[in-house]
């Protein structure tokens, strides 16, 4: 009799929130990576004429655009704090469990709050 791998559903189990900003480390990433050609886009649009830079500003004042920097705000500042953390534990700091679980809470905190910084000024 073999043993047969047993399946995870990884929606029901509760995960521990050092594995949720590792998770989002890697979501975060993603997202800054396939937003790239967005964001050289707006950079082009912003420095080949002052008027293309003024069709840029009229663009973002649309709430799509805003909802869609708000997002990005949200994943560099997740990625940037994630990536702290992880080099953190990369040279074996806050590597215990309490600890390894108050610096995550902190990341998820830090970011959100500056998001909802960031986002107050966009609105």
């Amino acid at each position: 009799m073999t043993s047969r791998p047993k399946y995870l559903n990884l929606v029901q189990i509760r995960m521990p929130v050092t594995a949720l900003v590792s998770i989002l480390h890697r979501v975060s990433g993603a997202l800054l990576f396939f937003a790239l050609p967005l964001l050289l886009w707006w950079w082009q649009l912003s420095l080949t004429s002052a008027d293309t830079f003024t069709a840029l500003q009229a663009m973002t004042t649309h709430w799509l655009a805003k909802l869609v920097l708000l997002g990005l705000a949200w994943g560099y500042l997740h990625h940037v704090g994630a990536g702290i953390r992880h080099l953190l534990t990369d040279l074996d700091l806050g590597t215990e469990l309490a600890a390894a679980r108050l610096s995550s809470k902190l990341v998820i905190g830090v970011s959100i709050v500056l998001t909802l910084v960031i986002g107050a000024s966009l609105w």
